[in-house]
């Protein structure tokens, strides 16, 4: 009869579930599974986000090089000169005229995310720098 009895408690306790050392191993290896991939999506994240940065930055210096140029037609003597000025939230914008009174003229315009927030372009926050020469089209 005894030995019976131990025979269904020897049952009973592997039907009972999981050891704490089965579930410490499985946890360890999941662990050791799950970190690494969690590294590799932020980092993923990380660069998305500075390349979209990067896309807006050079969406906007376009616009506003093209906003200059539209603007040269009839105001070419105008200097376009600009420091920090704001584009979009957050992003803003520094344009280098030179050559003024010439009939050529190089036009930089430089974009970049205010990551710091101090209403400021920084040389280390601009993402894109555009040049291009503009030409008088028009003589007087």
């Amino acid at each position: 009869m005894r030995r019976g009895f131990t025979l269904k408690n020897n049952v009973r306790r592997k039907q009972g579930g999981f050891t704490i050392m089965e579930v410490v191993v499985a946890a360890s290896l999941l662990i050791v599974a799950i970190v690494p991939i969690l590294k590799a999506l932020t980092a993923m994240h990380l660069n998305s986000t500075l390349i979209e940065r990067k896309t807006k930055s050079l969406l906007l210096a376009q616009s506003k090089l093209d906003d200059i140029k539209a603007r040269t037609i009839y105001g070419y003597a105008s200097s376009y000169n600009q420091s920090d000025t704001v584009l979009e939230t957050s992003y803003l914008c520094n344009v280098t005229d030179t050559g003024s009174g010439s009939d050529i003229r190089t036009m930089t315009v430089s974009v970049g995310f205010d990551t710091d927030g101090d209403n400021g372009l920084d040389a280390d926050e601009i993402e894109i720098t555009l040049t291009t020469y503009i030409a008088n089209r028009w003589t007087s």
